[in-house]
């Protein structure tokens, strides 16, 4: 039985877009809100929200959700670091984690049916990557098998998940996710979302 993790990384300071993208509310709730409450809704466990930039302010938006908060202290060196601190403590709460689903708060479409398609598709291929496709890319959301843990965790600066997703080509499912294109970077994005 696989056991699945979820880490939302919503560390940022949201530079481009000049204030909180966590905090937007589209459609009643914050950006985070929304993606707090979809991970949960989903059969997989810890749900772990890692903060950063404006931890203090952005954090009672989501107390009490029943997500695991932490803070990431070195958010401004970069997404590697949010996802280390995310992964360290999936690990430290949850040892028997198989696999770990990366999530953004700035992708609005992301639903619970789309999180589950990825997880049973993922099921399926077995210990590999099994992320969304959209635009000309592969990424977010992300699942990755175990395996690619050390990789994870090694990540530093500016990287990502995507650096390991294009290391390993063959080892990557993607499923469709059109709306995975829009995400929340700049007010232009904002406007249009709204």
């Amino acid at each position: 039985m696989l056991h699945t993790g979820i880490i939302i990384l919503a560390a940022g300071a949201s530079q481009r877009l000049g204030t909180p993208k966590q905090q937007v509310i589209y459609q009643q709730q914050s950006l985070l809100q929304r993606i707090t409450d979809t991970a949960l809704s989903i059969d997989a466990a810890p749900v772990v929200v890692v903060l950063g930039a404006y931890a203090d302010n952005i954090r009672p938006d989501i107390d009490g959700s029943g997500a695991d908060i932490i803070v990431n202290t070195n958010w401004y060196t970069g997404m590697g670091s949010t996802i280390q601190t995310g992964l360290s403590h999936l690990l430290r709460v949850y040892d028997n984690a198989s696999d770990a689903l990366l999530l953004l708060c700035d992708q609005p479409f992301i639903t619970s049916h789309l999180l589950r398609d990825l997880i049973s598709t993922h099921q399926q291929q077995h210990d590999n990557i099994t992320a969304c496709a959209y635009g000309n890319t592969t990424g977010t959301p992300v699942l990755f098998h175990k395996k690619y843990f050390p990789q994870l965790m090694a990540l530093s600066g500016q990287e990502g998940a995507k650096k390991i997703i294009l290391q390993h080509p063959d080892e990557v499912t993607t499923i469709p996710f059109p709306n995975g294109i829009i995400d929340i970077d700049t007010p232009d994005d904002l406007r249009k979302l709204l």
